[in-house]
């Protein structure tokens, strides 16, 4: 009887001991490995990996000085600038060699040179991007009407427009046409058709999370990973039907995901300083892999596939004012933060 006592009790220690480690930033095979203090005026948004091109593209928007600021993705040196460009975010076609930027007008350029190529007008309030290899456009997401404009990355003509019901946020393409959008002020994850420009489905997700702030995919099995703000949720579903598989507990103040095919690994980012990573065992079960602790205000990301390491970005900030979520950045403590193993 007391061995089987004594069994029981370190069972239940283990098991305590699981769930410790699991909730426990810094837990874990990821940390931060570098921190490069790059300055500037501007505020900051989406963050870019251009894998193929070996850069990194980080908006720097604001009243004046409004530009992009460009570098090199394995050394973190300054490549250049794009000026005159009040974007949100970036992405890039690896073919054509040519970049987009969600201002208003939307800026074109050579991604060799960084030369603009031209500007293109476009409704709306740019701000999320997303670049579809299927058909080689870029998908300009507003929250406001029209909620996306689709350019062709080739010559920078308008496809079209699409209305996707709300909000957008982030977005994420299988590359053989089909579109997955989450809408932030609607809980759900609108299924476009990508040859169309149609709407096809949306994904409620059923309370399980609301004010989606991210999106990843699982191309190779169809899985999507809605990072959500309220409650601070990873809401995992097929991407087929939309039909919820699980949700994972993630950290405050999510503002983008990505995921990694090479390790099988989901990830947010959060202002609160950490970023959630979540380990695929298979196509119908997840667990919390770690919480590393990043750095507050880092709450957008980007993965480099290629070295498997993420990218984030943020500064040192003055305390928040009554009421706001944020005080105001110090100058030149503007910072890239990389994680990896």
């Amino acid at each position: 009887m007391q061995q089987s006592r004594l069994g029981l009790a370190i069972g239940i220690a283990a098991l305590a001991l699981a769930a410790l480690a699991q909730q426990t930033p810094g837990a874990g095979p990821y940390k931060v490995v570098r921190t490069v203090k790059v300055g500037g005026v501007g505020g900051f948004d989406y963050v870019y990996a251009d894998v193929d091109g070996r850069r990194l593209y980080i908006p720097r928007p604001g009243v004046t000085g409004a530009r992009i600021t460009v570098f090199d993705l394995d050394s973190l040196a300054p490549v250049g600038e794009i000026p005159n460009a009040n974007a949100r975010g970036v992405a890039v076609d690896p073919k054509s060699h040519h970049g987009f930027a969600t201002s208003k007008p939307v800026v074109m350029w050579d991604t060799k040179t960084l030369a603009i190529i031209k500007t293109i007008d476009v409704e709306g309030g740019p701000d999320g991007i997303l670049f579809d290899p299927f058909n080689s456009r870029v998908w300009v997401f507003s929250h406001r009407a029209p909620n996306a404009t689709v350019i062709d990355a080739k010559d920078g003509s308008t496809a079209g427009t699409v209305d996707l019901g709300g909000a957008p946020e982030q977005a994420v393409s299988d590359g053989k046409g089909h579109v997955w959008v989450d809408i932030e002020d609607k809980d759900n994850i609108a299924a476009v058709d990508a040859k169309t420009l149609k709407v096809m489905a949306h994904y409620d997700l059923a309370g399980k999370g609301g004010g989606p702030g991210g999106l990843a995919l699982d191309e190779k099995h169809h899985i999507l990973f809605a990072a959500c703000h309220e409650p601070a949720t990873m809401v995992i579903l097929n991407a087929e039907d939309g039909k919820i598989i699980t949700t994972l507990p993630i950290g405050q103040g999510v503002d983008g995901a990505g995921f990694n095919p090479h390790t099988m690994e989901a990830f947010s980012s959060q202002g609160d300083g950490t970023l959630t990573v979540i380990k695929e065992n298979s196509p119908t079960s997840f667990e919390v892999e770690q919480n590393v602790k990043t750095r507050p205000g880092a709450r957008t990301m980007t993965v480099d596939t290629k070295t498997n390491q993420v990218f984030s970005i943020t500064g040192e900030f003055t305390p928040p004012p009554p009421g706001q979520r944020r005080g105001q950045m110090l100058p030149d403590s503007f910072s890239i933060v990389v994680v990896g193993k």
